[in-house]
């Protein structure tokens, strides 16, 4: 269980970066930080995955959302909300076992 609430926080802190990004693009790491309460180097890592997944694109200026992130946030939406009903589905296990 550790392991997961570990992926989620860090799931987490990079969709905070990424909200950040997509209300004040262009915007570079120390503003971010300031921002999203995030450290420094965890924005850097952040900003690094949110990168390799199409989300967000690096500028001279600091990072701005995708052309398409409304779809892709969309996309995110939908996940999360397959991800609770796995999780709930996880819980009526345990709960029948009882």
């Amino acid at each position: 269980m550790d392991r997961l609430e570990n992926q989620v926080e860090k799931e987490g802190r990079d969709l905070s970066v990424l909200r950040a990004v997509i209300e004040s693009g262009p915007i570079g790491i120390v503003r971010l930080a300031e921002e999203t309460g995030v450290p420094k180097h965890k924005v850097r890592y952040s900003l690094r995955m949110l990168e390799d997944d199409d989300l967000v694109e690096p500028t001279p200026q600091g990072a701005v959302p995708v052309d398409d992130i409304e779809e892709r946030v969309a996309a995110i939406n939908d996940g999360i909300d397959r991800l609770v009903e796995q999780l709930d589905g996880l819980r009526d296990v345990f709960s029948a076992a009882e």
